[in-house]
């Protein structure tokens, strides 16, 4: 195969060709026996260093910010080598000064044996390794010097040349063959992380890239070989040999290879974007397909969806374990996929709050796991350095490295599951189907008492629902609980009027000194803003101690919208009869003037005011304190608002008319009652 012909797809030959040849040599030193790195954590340092050295030579030279990989705990599966001691290795074998005449060939194909047991793009990017610690050490001594004198010596020690302006040609034709290297290995770690496990590109199409991949390693490899050749002979220079003919002579080697490695780097990428096109189209067929079938566990399901480029692609923060999707089996698994940031600071404690702090998780310790997705289009390294924190601080398992998740993975989430940047949890059940495709409402709701998070559960603990104040302050804050479990009579209100909020107070605490037990509770209003901090901080001064943080009063209106979310999923309407969803929503609705919400404990005896008739009905307390007594506080409140009609039987009011003729055959109804009256004729 000719692969600097008019394309890598070229048909052979009867004759092989020079590349044919060197691919069946390479294929002789290729035995790969599962060990494995993070080849692209690796390049990404790699980069680092090749690209500052370079720059450092070369005027002008741009790059971008330093990436702020850590490559220290990059650990090789597979090999009793450290990292470290395989690239020493290859840095010894490509400085190593043979007998007789040298041939880069030869000492590639040296380097491709000692890498046998490495896939194409860990050989690829050993090498390059190997040669940046090379590089980059001879850059740092000269950038270095004359002004450091540690520089300097070592300098003198290496035998370096002290003069670099003559090589000149010789830097820049290194730097620009170093980031054609780097280009090339990309492509081909891009071809060797498609997900060859779950779905095949076409045979004709694997042929040619496999081939287009052999070739383009064996000549990174040898300009990794040549490039460490020219700095080793450059302590062996002489002074008068700088400004010799010979450094023309390995610029234009370099300028070569630069030329030759850029032709390889245009057909692979085109190769490698049609591979990278037909598995992505494949790849949506079969998380399509496995979502659809019946499976005895999750693990093929997970294994598809998290497993991308890793073989344990999860991380317990509590831990820092890396862990395969095995963890998962047998287990509710909540997918919470959102951005790097996750949720805004109070969604995420509530969150928090809801599961991992939830009195009932513990009880279903082991039943579900909750595992975090997290999705950029970008990635950068700001997102990381977030998803780092926070994938380190939160209590439940995620993805290690979500920026490798396939692409055909990520576009499945978008389409089929609706993610539009907007958090949301996705469940699977223990056999991998999806039983609920959003349950965060239904976690802001019940916490984790709605195990298993279905929706079939989300119907039977709506039936199992009312309006009270239970449903509306569930565990937000734990001594309200308590006062909802000893039936205390509550004061819910919300407002951010200060002189309403004033004169309210003002009214309740006129029935509080006549003996009435009553709590306040302020909640704000919907849009949480400064203005209600200072509002909060002036009625904990003036008014009554705020149960609420300004926090918690996130959490009370999050949880309403939750409410009526997760009751417009169900399909329920607002016009429809649901009462709890027609309350909640006028809640959400209603304008920042005022409102109060008075209830006693676990019960329907709620009584919903506005801002005006808070004040009418408990002005008049006077007129009805006497029901207190007899009826608690919030009913006689109820019965002062909405007295109770008439009994239904007939009454003993009576009516004197006058007689007149035919009166004795018409009916006359109580003005009362509206019962027909009994008719007697009564003589004076």
């Amino acid at each position: 195969m000719n692969l600097f012909g008019n394309d890598c797809s070229s048909q052979h030959s009867s004759m092989p060709s020079e590349d044919d040849i060197l691919i069946k040599k390479l294929l002789l030193t290729h035995d790969p026996d599962g060990r494995r790195l993070d080849s692209e954590l690796l390049l990404r340092a790699m980069e680092n260093v090749l690209c500052y050295a370079a720059a450092s030579q070369v005027c002008g030279f741009h790059i971008d910010a330093i990436a702020k990989d850590d490559v220290s705990d990059i650990e090789v599966v597979g090999s009793q080598e450290t990292l470290a001691q395989i690239i020493d290795r290859i840095k010894i074998e490509m400085l190593r000064k043979h007998s007789g005449k040298e041939n880069l060939h030869t000492r590639t194909m040296i380097l491709f044996d000692v890498l046998g047991n490495y896939r194409w793009d860990v050989k690829a990017v050993l090498t390059l390794a190997a040669f940046a610690t090379t590089y980059g050490e001879f850059c740092i001594i000269m950038q270095e010097y004359p002004y450091n004198p540690l520089a300097v010596s070592v300098a003198m020690l290496k035998h370096l040349p002290l003069n670099l302006w003559p090589l000149k040609p010789q830097f820049k034709a290194l730097s620009f063959l170093v980031r054609t290297m780097i280009d090339v290995t990309k492509c081909i770690i891009k071809f060797e992380g498609l997900p060859f496990r779950y779905a095949q590109l076409d045979d004709e199409t694997m042929v040619i890239a496999k081939s287009c991949i052999y070739v383009a390693a064996y000549w990174v490899t040898r300009s990794t070989v040549a490039c460490t050749s020219q700095i080793r002979d450059l302590k062996a220079m002489k002074p008068e040999q700088v400004w010799s003919h010979s450094t023309l002579i390995a610029a234009w080697e370099l300028s070569s290879l630069a030329y030759k490695l850029s032709s390889i780097c245009s057909h692979l990428r085109r190769q490698v974007d049609l591979c990278h096109q037909q598995m992505e189209e494949k790849m949506h067929q079969k998380l399509l397909k496995v979502f659809q079938e019946v499976h005895p566990d999750n693990q093929d399901v997970l294994g598809i969806l998290l497993a991308a480029k890793d073989e344990l692609p999860l991380k317990n923060s509590s831990t820092q374990d890396k862990l395969g999707v095995s963890e998962m089996k047998g287990k509710v698994v909540l997918l919470l996929v959102s951005k790097a940031e996750l949720l805004p600071q109070e969604g995420l404690l509530l969150l928090l709050d809801r599961t991992y702090d939830h009195p009932y998780h513990k009880k279903l310790e082991g039943s579900y796991e909750i595992v975090w997705i997290s999705i950029s289009d970008t990635w950068t390294d700001a997102e990381r350095d977030i998803f780092n924190f926070l994938s380190n601080s939160l209590p439940w398992y995620s993805v290690r490295r979500p920026w490798v998740l396939y692409a055909a993975v990520v576009n499945y989430i978008k389409q089929e599951w609706d993610y539009k940047n907007v958090p949301l949890i996705v469940v699977l059940d223990s056999k991998g189907m999806v039983s609920k495709s959003n349950a965060m409402d239904m976690v802001f709701i019940w916490g984790a008492t709605a195990y298993p998070f279905s929706t079939s559960k989300e119907k039977e603990l709506w039936d199992e629902e009312n309006w009270t104040l239970k449903l509306l302050l569930d565990e937000i804050d734990p001594l309200l609980t308590t006062w909802v479990e000893e039936g205390r009579n509550i004061c819910i209100y919300g407002s951010d009027n200060l002189d309403w909020i004033r004169e309210f107070n003002a009214t309740c605490k006129v029935i509080r000194n006549a003996g009435v037990q009553l709590e306040m509770v302020y909640v704000g209003c919907k849009d949480l803003g400064e203005q209600v901090r200072r509002l909060l901080a002036i009625i904990d001064e003036e008014l009554h101690k705020s149960l609420f943080s300004f926090t918690k009063l996130h959490f009370f209106w999050l949880r309403l919208e939750s409410i009526r979310r997760s009751k417009l999923q169900l399909g329920q309407s607002i016009h429809s009869d649901d009462h709890i969803l027609k309350e909640v929503s006028a809640l959400l609705d209603t304008a920042n003037e005022g409102w109060a919400i008075i209830g006693r404990g676990n019960t329907t005896d709620i009584v919903k005011l506005s801002a005006s008739e808070a004040i009418k009905w408990l002005d008049r307390f006077p007129e009805w304190e006497e029901n207190v007594a007899k009826l608690g506080f919030v009913s006689a409140l109820r019965a002062a608002i909405d007295p109770p009609p008439p009994p239904l039987g007939p009454c003993n009011h009576s009516e004197v008319v006058p007689y007149a003729e035919g009166l004795t055959e018409e009916t006359v109804l109580c003005e009362k009652c509206k019962h027909p009256m009994k008719k007697n004729v009564v003589y004076e």
